[in-house]
């Protein structure tokens, strides 16, 4: 059972990532978008540290200080380049662009840092969900291509993509939560001067407040946590492609919350990348059983060649 629950894990991140579009849009006007993910990462990383200091399990012993530095960056970095690629280029080329670059990047990375070659299943399911996410956001009407905007994006793809690798390599020596407090701390003083440029104001009222809490504890703390927790057991790029279940989780939102109106174009695009993610958790089992079969045959094999 527990072999079944990282993918899934690893989903409900991406669906709590993909409310807050719908929850900036109950932001006051004078909240600016980057202001708004420097303070969402502020309270997430605020959030993340006083578990860890309540529960207990702060433990610095041999922790790669580098890659801990390595992975805040990444995360500072996607926040500002993300929501730049969003308000220069339009929120469906900066989304598309930056979301779905994220796993082509992701498997270079492991295949060329890690030697990690992609499989089938990945490819054709991230083929299916690209294309998926293209179709459910690009509109003739909302595109405007800007050459620094893409790069943006591209950069928040790469950036994302970055985050993830590096993570998993820390996951492997050091708990999920205290990870992911040490990185979103230092990611939220990295981006603490941001919150002296643009006017902050908006966050003392009754909705700064509330939605300040839902980003900064549900869809930054408590989502990169279940995140980490499924990158223990998933690979890298496969966790980058089953977190573009957050488009689709925004779209839903939207229709239902916010009123928005989707064209047949993405309903079939809403398809492909259910299909696409469908496949890849599919394929995550199948090679889970196959490893575990194997692990169970060498345990086997070894009792035998006791006796």
């Amino acid at each position: 059972m527990k072999e079944k629950l990282p993918p899934f894990f690893i989903l409900l991140a991406a669906i709590l990532w993909g409310t807050t579009g719908t929850t900036q849009a109950f932001a006051p006007e004078t909240a600016h978008p980057i202001a708004i993910g420097a303070t969402r990462l502020a309270v997430g990383g605020l959030f993340l540290l006083l578990i860890v200091l309540v529960i207990g399990k702060f433990n610095f012993q041999n922790w790669p200080i580098k890659s801990t530095i390595m992975a805040s960056l990444c995360m500072a970095l996607y926040q500002p380049l993300f929501f730049s690629a969003v308000s220069i280029t339009g929120v469906a080329i900066g989304t598309v662009i930056a979301i779905g670059s994220a796993p082509i990047f992701s498997g270079l990375t492991e295949w060329i840092y890690l030697k990690i070659r992609p499989s089938k299943i990945w490819w054709y399911s991230t083929f299916l969900s690209i294309v998926g996410c293209l179709m459910l956001f690009v509109k003739k009407e909302s595109v405007l291509v800007d050459p620094v905007g893409i790069v943006m994006a591209i950069g928040a793809g790469f950036s994302f993509a970055c985050y993830t690798l590096i993570s998993r390599s820390l996951l492997e020596k050091h708990s999920s939560l205290s990870v992911v407090a040490v990185v979103f701390t230092l990611s939220a003083i990295c981006l603490s001067p941001l919150l002296f440029i643009f006017d902050m104001s908006w966050i003392m009222s009754f909705r700064g407040v509330g939605v300040s809490l839902q980003l900064g504890i549900m869809a930054t703390g408590i989502a990169y946590l279940l995140f980490a927790k499924g990158l223990i057991d998933v690979s890298s790029s496969t966790a980058v492609t089953l977190s573009l279940a957050e488009p689709l989780t925004a779209a839903l939102l939207g229709v239902f919350l916010l009123g928005e109106y989707l064209t047949v174009t993405s309903w079939l695009g809403m398809f492909l990348l259910l299909l696409g993610i469908g496949l890849l958790i599919s394929g995550t089992k199948k090679s889970t059983s196959i490893k575990g079969t194997l692990n169970y045959s060498v345990v086997s094999d070894t009792k035998n060649k006791r006796y």
